[in-house]
């Protein structure tokens, strides 16, 4: 098949480049996630007697504590920490700072990320504000806590949205839980258990370190004797090393990353960003047998292995188009309508369709920004399949195949229309819902490259689910896109225990 005079012009090819290179990109988020600069550790609903928690009894802090640590992937250094913890009042200040500068497409990428938490003696919590700055890109996230209501606020300025949640018992805030081992008993067999919330993903998970053995560790060529404490979250193992005094010495855990204890005069320096290695290859997934011309698919049958390993629901790797069985799976491409199965807007509101219509936490499709684009791109267009394929090519088209860390949301991308897959996708979600037509978020791999690489996409009802991605320009996107979760990062989160796990071998595929 010949090419066309527009698929040869150089703006095409270079923006084709861009969105490749882009596939792989959701893992930067995840790996956020992991490192904690997502993860302000409070939990919304705790027993005391379940959870080793700070007591209220611990002598209170007279004067400012601050620790730094300098952190390092796959061995070179990609930046640094800084913790502090202040008495203020009758109450504690919280403030943390992280520094990143990544390899990101071949660049240096620079991540900032600030959160100030005022708690009490207890580390109840009163009130936070966390902020992450990528480039172009902010996200800004608060809450105040009073009585049994948290107030959320998300973004600035016009952008700003609130979201109460309500709360059984008064949160606690674990970002102090360097002070809470210093001065503790710690033996080899003994356990703790934390509560952790993350108001970013919505998600509540529990924590538990076994102070699994006493061994040395040297930091900056100083040996120290130590604990080494062990723990799993999202089913990727995390180590921790503690001085005899409680003091955290080292951590390590997921995709390489470590941190190291250091101080305010070397944690700043020599940040190397990555070196040579692009992250978003450091999770590809290799895979036995190689598959010319993708994007022509119509069917491919893969061997997957490390599911079990990873303790995965493997529910969704049979629903839609895929079907799974016998640690095989088979994507079929799906076949568009030939017919309006209905006229926008959508109209059932009522039972499983609800929550792909309205707004989300980072899917704000009720803004009145999002909804005039949506109808300016869409103009008087009834049928949904229309409708959403010019919805698919304006995102493509308009914002900028550019790699950002943060957390993705659809009014940021509006106004920066600047991002990565991520930011695609949740663009694309909330133009649809804002249109009338149900859409859902979806992550999971995509082949490009030889090699499976995790991606973020959009499904959207058009009389059945079909697969689009805004990123690639493919409405159905092809059958290499193999839907692992659906959902905003409290599920995709679910997809990290996949990591270093899954295994793909090539079995069968058809084209046209």
């Amino acid at each position: 098949m010949g090419c066309t005079r527009s698929s040869l012009n150089p703006m095409n090819i270079k923006r084709k480049k861009h969105a490749f290179n882009l596939v792989g990109a959701v893992i930067v988020t995840l790996w956020l996630v992991m490192m904690g600069l997502l993860i302000k550790k409070i939990n919304f609903n705790y027993d005391a007697d379940k959870f080793d928690i700070i007591e209220q009894k611990r002598s209170p802090l007279t004067t400012a504590e601050r620790e730094w640590m300098e952190i390092y992937l796959k061995g070179k250094k990609v930046g640094y920490s800084v913790n502090q913890m202040s008495p203020l009042e009758e109450n504690y200040l919280i403030q943390e700072e992280i520094f990143l500068k990544l390899n990101l497409m071949g660049k240096a990428s620079r991540i900032y990320t600030v959160s100030r938490s005022v708690v009490d003696h207890a580390f109840h919590l009163k009130s936070f504000r966390f902020r992450i700055t990528s480039g172009l890109v902010t996200y800004q996230i608060s809450g105040r806590v009073k009585e049994n209501r948290m107030t959320l606020e998300i973004g600035e300025g016009a952008a700003l949205r609130k979201k109460i949640i309500k709360l059984s018992a008064a949160p606690v805030l674990g970002s102090g839980m360097a002070r809470f081992f210093k001065g503790r008993k710690i033996e080899v067999g003994r356990s703790f258990r934390f509560p952790l919330f993350d108001p970013s993903t919505m998600t509540q998970k529990e924590a538990a370190l076994r102070v699994m053995s006493e061994e040395s560790v040297v930091i900056k060529r100083m040996k120290h004797n130590a604990f080494r404490l062990e723990t799993e979250m999202w089913g990727q193992p995390m180590t921790m090393w503690l001085d005899k005094k409680g003091a955290v010495l080292k951590e390590q855990g997921f995709m390489g990353f470590t941190l190291i204890k250091s101080s305010a005069a070397n944690a700043p320096l020599d940040i190397e960003g990555g070196g040579d290695e692009d992250f978003y290859e450091l999770a590809a997934i290799n895979v036995k047998g190689k598959l010319k011309d993708a994007d022509r698919l119509t069917y491919l049958k893969l061997k997957v292995e490390g599911l079990v390993e990873a303790d995965f629901d493997t529910a969704i790797l049979a629903e839609g188009r895929q079907t799974f069985g016998a640690g095989m799976i088979e994507i079929v491409r799906e076949k568009m309508p030939s017919k309006p199965a209905y006229h926008l807007p959508y109209s059932e509101w009522s039972g499983s369709m609800k929550e792909f219509l309205l707004p989300g936490l980072n899917i704000e499709s009720d803004d009145s920004a999002v909804v005039e684009m949506a109808r300016k791109i869409t103009g008087e267009v009834k049928n949904p399949v229309i409708a959403a394929r010019r919805l698919m090519a304006w995102v493509y088209k308009n914002v900028e195949k550019r790699p950002v860390v943060t957390v993705p949301s659809a009014l940021e991308v509006l106004r920066t229309k600047v991002g990565d897959c991520n930011e695609h996708a949740v663009l694309l979600t909330a133009l649809l819902r804002a249109t009338g037509i149900p859409a859902r978020l979806c992550v999971g791999v995509v082949y490009s490259r030889g090699r499976f690489f995790y991606h973020a996409w959009t499904e959207s009802y058009v009389g059945k689910w079909i697969s689009m991605d805004a990123t690639l320009n493919q409405m159905p996107a092809d059958v290499t896109h193999i839907k692992l979760v659906q959902g905003g990062l409290d599920r995709q989160v679910e997809i990290i225990g996949l990591i270093g796990k899954l295994k793909l071998k090539v079995i069968d595929y058809k084209y046209d």
